[in-house]
């Protein structure tokens, strides 16, 4: 039997990937602040057996129905099967195809995941950025696999800002902070060197970053975070761990960001370019 502690209280049923759907009834669950609503896509309904399976889901559920199905027949089924079992299954794409199928003189395709297709390279742009940002200084090492980038390097080597105006440009980016006397997680170990970006950086250059960042913090006084000596020391070190694992190196000293990641996507092209030599 279900549990009812567990059941979603909407399923968004959609012949794509459900995008529509779910933007539609978050915006509509937005105005009830507070209330803790789950939501669960049923997405790549195309079939009757298919929609089917997600009406008998909802049904166990006892869950509402928020479909964006195009097929006019899968429509008509969803209704269909939808008051057989005494549910409310709420059409937010019916009315609308049929609106404009009069207005402009013409049927619809009933083609459904065109709008995706159409907007293909703005999802992946936003699917890149929110990789990026989950992955960011170091987190969650578990999904590093999946990145097509992966920098490296000191603190404040700038490796933050880099991966944003990367994953902006549609790459998944994670970055991994090097520490002094911290060994990197093994995960980094594992991952293709070749998707691996060392950054280096002029070291009385790092120092001022470090600086300006103490001076944010309310820190004061001469500290091994932004010693020149412990620096130059660090940046050797980072240097000689990229060799050692055959990552990629640039140096970002001076350098403005967009330079900076032409030169790392230049890198990846040259580097994953010679997976079939």
């Amino acid at each position: 039997m279900t549990n009812p502690d567990t059941c979603p209280f909407i399923f968004i049923v959609s012949g794509g990937a459900g995008t529509s759907g779910e933007q539609l009834t978050r915006t509509a669950l937005a105005q009830f602040p507070g209330v803790d609503v789950r939501v669960e896509i049923i997405p790549h309904v195309r079939t009757l057996a298919d929609l089917e399976t997600a009406v008998n889901r909802a049904a166990a559920c006892g869950a509402t129905i928020v479909h964006t199905l195009v097929d006019v027949e899968l429509r008509r089924q969803m209704v269909h099967l939808a008051r057989e079992k005494n549910l409310v299954a709420i059409d937010a794409m019916g009315r609308l195809l049929s609106h404009l199928a009069n207005v402009l003189g013409r049927e619809p395709l009933g083609q459904p995941g065109l709008y995706r297709q159409l907007r293909q390279d703005y999802f992946d742009r936003v699917e890149a950025i929110e990789f990026t940002i989950a992955h960011d200084d170091g987190k969650h090492p578990e999904g590093w696999v999946q990145a097509e980038i992966v920098l490296v390097g000191p603190s404040r080597v700038g490796k933050t800002p880099l991966s944003m105006y990367l994953a902006v440009q549609g790459w998944k980016t994670a970055n991994v902070p090097l520490s002094p006397g911290v060994e990197p997680p093994a995960q980094l170990f594992q991952l293709d060197p070749r998707r691996v970006v060392g950054l280096l950086i002029d070291p009385p250059q790092l120092a001022d970053h470090r600086r300006q960042r103490q001076r944010r913090l309310g820190l004061v006084g001469k500290i091994p975070y932004s010693s020149l000596t412990t620096l130059y020391e660090e940046v050797e070190a980072a240097r000689e761990l990229f060799r050692r694992h055959r990552f990629a190196m640039i140096d970002v000293t001076d350098k403005p960001i967009e330079e900076s990641a032409d030169e790392v996507i230049g890198l990846i092209h040259q580097r994953m370019g010679k997976e079939g030599d």
